[in-house]
């Protein structure tokens, strides 16, 4: 290992390129649905003993330089692996796209290690020698994880603190943290082999004490989950019954081709399936649940359709379903430039629209277009087949339909935002409406569900998450699965939430709080240990 961590500091040119590269690919192995937590432990020891052998630049030079470079490498590593399924989307329409997929993944991959670079050379501009270098990699890694979070409306998928989630006791922790505290966490004792070589005067003994602390501290996570898993009383609803339908309705993008009859009625059908004999089907459900893009059209250019899910509806069930509102002024006109929304709807058993919510964090070059003007020059005006984007909602995700009780309401992306899914204290659940379909057959699916599940142990609420495609599924308040739907079946799912966890948990009350006092304790140890040496006479 000496000899592998001197070979990692004396590398430079392409050498260096390709073992950090390697070892971005390596750490990607510890995201959803993966979860091979030593590969984090063997990847950052390589970036930072990479770091240890940096050549120090002056001026700009600083930033953009030999640390900014191993950062920029690790991530394209990363984020090619950890996001390579986004390519199944290019598969779609016959795979008339699947030419640009490659260069689709790596410009992605290659904008997101942007961060990472610029993380990497903030950390290397307040590197020492000793122990203390790792809380200087560690709040700069965080800090730009935070960052890509939340700059340019955010991209949060496969944060690094995931890897800390790969059970129900260890994702507890993140009930007190959040997310961006477990990636801080994930930074710092991921790096932590980076001390035991290479070998100096220390014994071994005592190089191996950073070790067995990262060690203790997952072992104290899993402690304390297991204790709130087995301590946290649950009450099930009495005033709720939810159905949630998996319909696999490809016709997602189909605009143009897609029949509203067809649509509908298979919607129906499945709505009504009784799983039993003495199953009273929809008599017995409260609320009926639709993913997203089950609709390809305006559902108010459809009123036929209305009619039907009036008489499908018992008298006490709520239709809550996702479908694109068209934009309309007060006189009924649609309204000039804008493309509508993507929303979710509550139609009650008169098949009237009693509440909706307007997706307002959309997916950019999926649901919008960055720099519309520009790429209009070039006769684009989507990516993606189907509508020409969508406008975006006013972002008060708390829908109160009058029927039953309030919830957050996300659509599909917005589930992966930790902190950003709104206020919990008023919601009784959090429901997740998606469409995976463009994704099927890669770990996409099961990733999403994950990162969504994660927002069902920050905020203490029970999950409701239909897919299109899968995975549907419903959690407790502790981001445990109750049940689900398994990925490319056609089903329907009956579960009876739970009742949200009394009072708030810590991260719901605090925020993100315990991650920035963390990042500054750490930056200060950083700044510490990278002091001067005093002179002394």
């Amino acid at each position: 290992m000496t000899w592998l961590a001197e070979t990692i500091m004396l590398s430079h040119g392409w050498r260096r390129w390709l073992i950090l590269i390697v070892a971005g690919a390596i750490a990607a192995a510890s995201v959803p649905p993966f979860f091979i937590l030593p590969a984090l432990f063997v990847a950052l020891p390589i970036w930072v003993w990479a770091l240890d052998g940096a050549e120090s630049r002056r001026g700009w030079r600083r930033l953009f330089g030999p640390a900014f470079r191993i950062g920029f490498a690790f991530g394209l590593g990363y984020f090619s692996v950890a996001l390579h399924w986004l390519g199944a989307a290019f598969l779609q329409e016959g795979g008339i796209y699947l030419v640009g997929m490659p260069l689709a993944i790596l410009a992605l991959a290659a904008i997101l290690s942007v961060f990472w670079g610029l993380g990497s050379a903030l950390a290397h501009m307040m590197w020492s020698g000793g122990a203390l270098r790792i809380f200087a990699f560690a709040s700069m890694l965080s800090l730009a994880e935070y960052a890509r979070g939340h700059l340019f409306s955010g991209f949060p998928f496969d944060l690094l603190g995931y890897a800390l989630t790969a059970n129900d006791e260890m994702a507890q922790l993140a009930s007190v943290v959040g997310t961006y505290g477990l990636t801080f966490l994930a930074a710092l004792l991921g790096a932590t082999l980076a001390l035991v070589w290479p070998a100096d005067q220390r014994s071994l003994t005592r190089r191996l004490i950073p070790a067995f602390l990262a060690i203790a501290a997952i072992a104290a996570q899993v402690g304390y989950g297991s204790i709130r898993l087995s301590t946290t009383e649950l009450t099930p609803r009495d005033d709720m019954r939810v159905r949630m339908v998996q319909p696999m309705i490809l016709e997602h993008a189909g605009w143009d081709v897609a029949d509203p009859d067809t649509l509908v009625t298979r919607l129906i059908q499945l709505s009504e399936t009784r799983l039993t004999p003495d199953d009273p089907g929809l008599d017995a459900v409260t609320h009926l649940v639709w993913p997203e893009s089950v609709f390809p059209f305006f559902l108010n250019r459809y009123p036929q359709g209305l009619a039907l899910f009036a008489r499908m509806l018992p008298d006490t069930t709520l239709l809550l379903t996702g479908a694109p509102r068209e934009a309309l002024a007060d006189d009924g006109t649609p309204i000039p430039d804008n493309p509508g929304y993507n929303s979710i709807l509550a139609i009650d058993t008169n098949g009237e629209t009693i509440a909706s919510y307007d997706k307002s964090h959309l997916v950019p070059f999926g649901e919008y277009l960055p720099l519309q003007s520009f790429w209009r020059l070039f006769g684009i005006n989507q990516f993606v087949p189907g509508t020409n984007g969508w406008a975006a909602g006013n972002g008060d995700r708390l829908m109160r339909p009058g029927i039953g009780p309030a919830f957050l309401a996300l659509v599909c992306y917005e589930a992966v935002f930790p902190g950003d899914i709104g206020d919990p204290a008023e919601a009784q659940f959090i429901l997740n409406i998606t469409n995976d379909a463009w994704f099927e057959g890669s770990i996409g699916p099961a990733q999403h569900a994950h990162h969504a599940r994660m927002r069902a142990v920050e905020t203490g609420l029970p999950l409701l998450r239909a897919a299109n495609s899968g995975v549907t599924l419903a959690t407790d308040p502790l981001g445990r699965v109750t049940d689900q739907i398994a990925e490319s079946v056609t089903a329907v799912l009956d579960v009876v939430p739970d009742q949200p966890l009394p009072g708030r948990t810590l991260f719901a009350a605090w925020g993100d709080l315990p991650f920035w006092l963390a990042l500054l304790v750490s930056a200060g140890l950083g700044l510490f240990g990278a002091r001067p040496p005093r002179r002394i006479g």
